[in-house]
């Protein structure tokens, strides 16, 4: 976390010194940024794992966008068509995600992925509950859900 408050400041550094304050220059400045604290990383051990994240990060977005598109191309299809196909039902997925952070991550990133909701957390933490509308195919979903919660905890740990 350091590591990106360090490259905001940077980035807005760069935008004030520069004397141009658009959201373009401030994208350069923050690129800049990244590539300076990429150099200086080895030397400082407070910025270990930082230049390995912003890169997934950036493929979790695209990725998520992409998961985001579909879900809402089959509700919508769902919605419109008259015989409806979905089966809802509930789930228990087993969770890698161990921190209560990383749970909240992967539980409200579930929750924002149309057709799906996390109902609760087990006592333990180890289980997460999730209501499905389309559970015609319990392990596709898991699969789905599992390379979710596996990206997030890439960019987290």
């Amino acid at each position: 976390m350091i590591g990106f408050f360090a490259n905001v400041l940077l980035a807005l550094a760069w935008t004030v010194l520069s004397g141009n304050l658009s959201v373009l220059n401030m994208i350069f400045g923050f690129v800049l940024g990244y590539g300076a604290l990429a150099i200086l990383q080895p030397g400082a051990p407070i910025l270990a794992g930082y230049a390995q994240r912003v890169p997934r990060f950036v493929i979790f977005i695209l990725f998520f966008i992409r998961e985001l598109v579909k879900a809402n191309v089959k509700v919508a299809f769902d919605v419109l068509t008259p015989p409806w196909h979905m089966q809802p039902g509930v789930i228990a997925m087993p969770l890698k995600a161990k921190t209560d952070l990383e749970i909240t991550m992967v539980a409200n990133l579930i929750s924002l992925t149309p057709g799906t909701l996390s109902l609760d957390v087990s006592n333990d933490r180890r289980v997460l509950f999730i209501h499905a509308m389309f559970l015609q195919d319990e392990k596709s979903l898991r699969d789905d859900l599992h390379e979710i919660e596996r990206r997030i905890l890439q960019i987290m740990r």
